[in-house]
């Protein structure tokens, strides 16, 4: 890949936005500190939590524990998820557990199931799905959130990113069902409409900064591209080139920039782009700049130049 040429190619960026987006070809833990720092800003409070995706087994394309360790320590953080709400180990919190501890991530960092003692209620401001969002009853506990995704396809939603992580990831066993319905079931997940649904992953990922008064901050790695998300125990195998990096404390510039990346990659993504648009998956970020989650224009600075 050229990545002056597809850097030069991203349509969004925008040299006189307000929000933006750090990015580097290199995926290292040095990197993930490198960019952590580069946002000139750090998650703060006594206590934080690192919010990521276990992973479900077998073979799903999480984070490595190895490549997020260094930052996780850095900042002192609690790796937190919530359980699923669709079958699979982790939609019971005792096999979660288990399952953080298989994949590694219990040996660098504490890790809790926001939801093991069920929800909380956050409000929606200016949502046109939902009026409400049910995240895990010790979400209030931490002070501020580091947001590490792991940029992928989505079998539902067409793409995961930071949007998604704080939404859907964020939501307990029914706020999950919640938002998949957009505000229709608290106890299934399934027959919601697509826009509604990614309308409300939207909306549940701006009552969570809301919430947290602006201090959260997201970091989402382009690697293991599979069209699949890490939800999926057995994703289609990745079928084009890591890209690298990307840090913001804007998840819709965040998410808009990888969409670019991808777009604006070689001939590899055809697979990615496929997923993406066969969900209309950039719902999610025009819908999070109209109701103010973001902005889709950044300025993107390039750590590598």
């Amino acid at each position: 890949m050229n990545a002056k040429r597809v850097l030069s190619a991203l349509e969004h960026q925008n040299d006189g936005a307000s929000s933006t987006v750090y990015y580097t070809k290199e995926i290292s833990p040095e990197a993930m500190t490198s960019i952590y720092a580069a946002l000139g800003q750090e998650v703060t409070g006594e206590k934080i939590a690192v919010k990521l995706s276990t992973g479900e087994p077998p073979a799903s394309n999480y984070l490595d524990p190895n490549l997020i360790k260094d930052l996780v320590q850095q900042v002192n953080g609690t790796i937190v998820e919530c359980n699923t709400a669709y079958g699979g180990q982790r939609a019971n919190t005792a096999m979660h557990y288990q399952v953080a501890k298989d994949h590694g991530f219990t040996d660098i960092a504490d890790f809790v199931v926001l939801d093991e003692d069920g929800s909380v209620s956050l409000p929606v401001n200016g949502g046109e799905q939902l009026t409400e969002n049910l995240v895990g009853a010790h979400f209030p506990e931490y002070d501020g959130y580091l947001v590490l995704s792991h940029f992928k396809g989505h079998a539902m939603a067409g793409m995961g990113g930071a949007i998604k992580n704080i939404s859907i990831g964020l939501g307990s066993q029914e706020g999950k069902c919640l938002i998949h319905t957009a505000g229709k079931s608290h106890d299934s997940p399934w027959g919601g409409e697509q826009d509604p649904f990614t309308e409300s992953m939207a909306e549940a990922g701006k009552s969570v900064v809301d919430s947290l008064d602006g201090n959260i901050l997201f970091i989402s790695v382009m690697n293991h591209l599979s069209v699949d998300c890490d939800c999926n125990g057995n994703p289609a195998q990745p079928d084009m080139h890591d890209i690298g990096i990307l840090a913001s404390a804007d998840p819709v510039a965040l998410d808009q920039a990888c969409v670019d990346l991808v777009y604006a990659s070689q001939n590899d993504t055809a697979s990615l782009i496929q997923r993406m648009e066969s969900r209309n998956a950039i719902h999610v970020v025009e819908h999070g700049e109209k109701i103010g989650l973001g902005s889709r224009s950044y300025r993107l600075e390039n750590l590598d130049a």
